[in-house]
This record gives C-alpha cells, sequence and structure tokens, in this order.
C-alpha cells in the first residue's frame, strides 16, 4: 500500500505544484523503485527505452505533422466552408459547424489539441464577429475537439493498441459509432443553448450550386480521411505507414493543388512537431517505466481486488470505474493515463465481459472528456489562447458539454454494439 501511495500521491502531488507531467512521473517513480524495490534503479532507463522500441509508435509523429501541415495548407479551410454550406444557416449554425469540421478534421489528425487549434483558429473569431458569445464559442470547440481522439484514426487508440497488444485497426472501427454520436449530441445541446440566448446561423443560405461548389473546393479534404482509413482497412498499409501517407498526401495537396503551402510554412510545421513529439515521447517512457513497476508490484490485483469487495455488481463496478477515470483525466495527461491505468483494469473488466477493444473506447472516452474538463484540460487552455478567454471563466459551459458527453459515454459502457457493430 505504502508503494501505491508513493507511486500514485507522489505523482499527483507534483503535478498539483506545477511540476510538467512528465518529470512528475519520473520523479515519482524514482522514488518509488528507490524505496519498495529490490532492483536496480537502471532498469528505469532499460524501461523507458523499451517504451518507445515500437515501430507502432512512430504513427505519433507522424499523425501531429499532418495535422499541422493541413491546418497550414488551406484543408482545414475547405473543410469548414463545406461545413458552413451544408448546415451554418440553421440556429447555432457556425457552432454546428465547428463541431462537423471537428469531426472531418479529426478524421485526418487523430489529435484532439491539433484539432481544437485548426478549427478554433478559423471559427472562434468568426462567431464572435456574430455575436456568439466567446466562452460559448471556445468551450464548444474545445469540446468539438475532443472528437478528434474518437472519431479514427486516433493517436490514444495507438497507445492503448500498444500498451494491451489490442488491434489498433479494430480500435479505429470502433470509434466510428462512438465519435459520431458526441457530434451528435453536441450539437443538440449546441442548437438548445443558441436557440435560448439568440445565436443566429450563417449568411449562406442552403442550395445546391453552394454545396456543389463547396463540396467540389473540398474534394481533396474530403479524400484524406478515405484514403487513411481506406487504405488501412483495405489491408494495402498498416496504420503506421497510414500516418506517413497522411504526411505525404497533406504536402501534396497543399504545396500542388490548394497551393497555400509555402517551404517556410512546412519547416515550421517539422519544427512544431517535433517540439510536440519530443514532450510526448518522454511523457510515453517514464509511463512505460512506471506501468512496470506498477505490473512487478501486482498494483493491478490489488486494485482489482479493492474494487471487486465493495460490490460484485457488473453495472456498479463499470459505473464506480467510469467515475474513476473521470477524475484521473481531469488530472492527468491521457498518454500516461492509458499507457498506466490499461493494463490495471483490463483483466477486470475482461473478467466482466467486456472486450478489449470496448474497453479501449471507454477509456479513451473517458480520458478525452477530461480534455474538456478543468482543472487539467487540454482543449480548453487551446482555444484559451486563440480567444484570449481565461480558461476559469470557460468552466461553467465546460460542464454542460462534458455532460452532454457523458451520455455517449454510458452508451458505450453498457451498450457493447455501440462500439463492436462495425468491428468483423
Amino acid at each position: 500500500m505504502g508503494s501505491i501511495v508513493m507511486l500514485f500521491g507522489g505523482m499527483i502531488l507534483l503535478i498539483f505544484i506545477g511540476v510538467p507531467v512528465g518529470y512528475a512521473i519520473g520523479l515519482s517513480t524514482i522514488c518509488t523503485y528507490a524505496a519498495y524495490s529490490n532492483v536496480s534503479i537502471s532498469l528505469i532507463s532499460q524501461n523507458c527505452f523499451t517504451g518507445l522500441n515500437s515501430f507502432v509508435l512512430l504513427a505519433i509523429p507522424f499523425f501531429i505533422l499532418a495535422g499541422v501541415i493541413m491546418g497550414e495548407g488551406g484543408i482545414a479551410k475547405r473543410l469548414v466552408d463545406l461545413a458552413d454550406a451544408v448546415i451554418g444557416f440553421v440556429t447555432g449554425g457556425l457552432g454546428m459547424v465547428a463541431i462537423l469540421t471537428s469531426t472531418f478534421f479529426g478524421a485526418i489528425t487523430g489529435s484532439g489539441n491539433a484539432t481544437t487549434s485548426a478549427v478554433g483558429a478559423l471559427l472562434i473569431p468568426s462567431m464572435e464577429e456574430k455575436k456568439y458569445g466567446r466562452v460559448f464559442s471556445s468551450t464548444l470547440v474545445a469540446s468539438a475537439g475532443a472528437i478528434g481522439i474518437i472519431i479514427p484514426p486516433s493517436i490514444p487508440f495507438v497507445i492503448y493498441g500498444v500498451s494491451t497488444g489490442t488491434s489498433i485497426g479494430d480500435l479505429f472501427i470502433a470509434g466510428i459509432i462512438p465519435g459520431l454520436l458526441m457530434a451528435l449530441v453536441l450539437m443538440v445541446a449546441c442548437y438548445i443553448i443558441s436557440k435560448k440566448n439568440g445565436y443566429g446561423g450563417s449568411d449562406t443560405r442552403p442550395n445546391a450550386k453552394h454545396i456543389l461548389i463547396a463540396a467540389k473546393n473540398g474534394i481533396w479534404a474530403l479524400l484524406a480521411p478515405v484514403i487513411i482509413l481506406g487504405g488501412i482497412y483495405a489491408g494495402i498499409f498498416t496504420p503506421t505507414e497510414s500516418a506517413v501517407v497522411a504526411v505525404v498526401y497533406s504536402i501534396l495537396v497543399g504545396f500542388f493543388i490548394y497551393r497555400e503551402l509555402t517551404i517556410k510554412k512546412l519547416l515550421d510545421a517539422i519544427y512544431k512537431t517535433a517540439i510536440i513529439n519530443g514532450i510526448t515521447s518522454f511523457i510515453i517512457a517514464f509511463s512505460a517505466s512506471m506501468c512496470k513497476f506498477i505490473s512487478i508490484e501486482r498494483i493491478p490485483d490489488m486494485i482489482c481486488d479493492a474494487i471487486t469487495s465493495i460490490t460484485d455488481s457488473k453495472i456498479i463496478i463499470l459505473l464506480l470505474l467510469n467515475i474513476v477515470l473521470l477524475l484521473i483525466g481531469m488530472l492527468i495527461d491521457i498518454i500516461p493515463a492509458i499507457i498506466i491505468l490499461a493494463p490495471i483494469f483490463l483483466p477486470l473488466v475482461e473478467s466482466y465481459g467486456m472486450s478489449p477493444i470496448q474497453f479501449g473506447v471507454m477509456l479513451v472516452l473517458n480520458l478525452g472528456i477530461g480534455f474538456v474538463t478543468p482543472p487539467y484540460g487540454s482543449t480548453l487552455f487551446v482555444a484559451s489562447a486563440i480567444s484570449k478567454i481565461p480558461v476559469d471563466r470557460m468552466f461553467k459551459t465546460a460542464f454542460v458539454f462534458t455532460g452532454v458527453l457523458s451520455i455517449v459515454l454510458l452508451i458505450v459502457t453498457y451498450i457493447p454494439a455501440a462500439s463492436l457493430l462495425l468491428v468483423q
């Protein structure tokens, strides 16, 4: 028990006092190894290397790079124009455009933060011009960004697949229905709030000609998820290779078709990706080392025994598990949370008949809701940086959107077909 307190308590304490997540995980792991383990501390560095020594993880920097390039190369703008032509005219139309565009863009990048950044930069100023509340606009875009980690391809699904040995292709397929459900419930919430506050649609009125022009201009943007996901499901390339295909495709479209991508923008995108991937890799490495200690000390068995001692009802256990995961998602970044928590809770849910694929979607969705839940909510901070709205002003509205997203979470948790229907 002392090792659990030092490992998790130390990590949470360090995060609360402002220590970066990667350092917090590393320091708590080192201290716990020194105090409670007989193995050499040098094992930590070996585990860090082993945690990163995976071909599949190469998908992460390439999906990040593809997302940045698509934002700079005009693909995101074309998606916004198409969504505006289709649905922008209704009450709360610009908000719905943000949700629909986030769904499309998430189907290309697999990243919540990249989705929020690209869509927010284009639509938050436009929503402000149309007299939408700045807090509402920012929080809605941040909430829609969470769709980016559920709709395939998904970087968190890659992490989960590597951590548990689950098929990444199957996880991608399993995320389609939950991702679309997230978009649907957010649109309903957007409509209700917009109706109450008098937020109108865009000036665009729907007509076949306008939609056809927008579809023609955006056809190359729409083809991106078709090529990426179609290639995976057809067995033409692996999820890792699909990330490289996404980069090459985004460069070709940005340079030669939309002609908005320049050498300078490409170099900037590579630089941004290197920074983000360096941070991500650092976190993954120490998370893998922490996970190894958790396995050695049989902490998963201890936690599972503690939970099952409370009740043997599957419904109650899954509800308690969701509450725990939501709380963790409020405090810890999604990547280390998946690496640490998946091996702990997967044996528990499997003992109650839940498949690793369904649990993967449930876990990522839980932690994705944490993207827009204070105090950690990373997409809230991205939207805040764009809109210049203090994050604390977004909290009240954020809880409204996390509430509606929790409806999808309950559906995924208790209705297996919501995630498994399309999986062969």
